[in-house]
């Protein structure tokens, strides 16, 4: 039988003694968590950000992100918040999804054309933005 140098036993007794403590990230999970907008503020701001026919002059100005309005600038031809060329008949939200540790709600947008077709997008919202705000819109196909 071989013995364990006293040292080497008085460290590891020690080291089993220290309480267990979660990582700091861990402690700051939950009320990191317990901000942000909610599924139902999300679908509230889509329903009336994107109305019936799109968003206004006024809402695209103050509640889409910096990243969208330069997209817009760059793409004139087509209208990047609708993933279209001209206004829809009828524009309806779908489910928002809301991933709390992304710290982003998404829905799927259809607009609805005179034609009797349909299109689908994606609309995604940071769960931090203040005052709310379209932050990515990722179109179908």
């Amino acid at each position: 039988m071989m013995l364990k140098p006293y040292r080497l036993g008085v460290l590891l007794l020690t080291l089993l003694a220290l309480p267990v403590m979660p990582s700091a990230p861990a402690l700051a999970a939950p009320s990191a968590a317990a901000k942000g907008h909610t599924a139902a503020q999300i679908t509230d701001f889509l329903t009336r950000f994107y109305g019936h026919h799109g968003p206004s002059a006024h809402d695209r100005e103050n509640y889409v992100s910096p990243v969208l309005r330069e997209r817009q600038q760059v793409n004139e031809e087509v209208d990047v918040l609708l993933c279209a060329q001209n206004e829809p008949q009828r524009i309806s939200i779908g489910p928002v999804t809301v991933a709390q540790t992304a710290a982003v709600g998404w829905s799927t947008v259809t607009t609805h054309w005179a034609s009797g077709g349909t299109d689908t997008f994606t609309a995604y919202v940071r769960l931090d933005s203040k005052p709310i705000r379209l932050d990515d819109v990722i179109c179908a196909g």
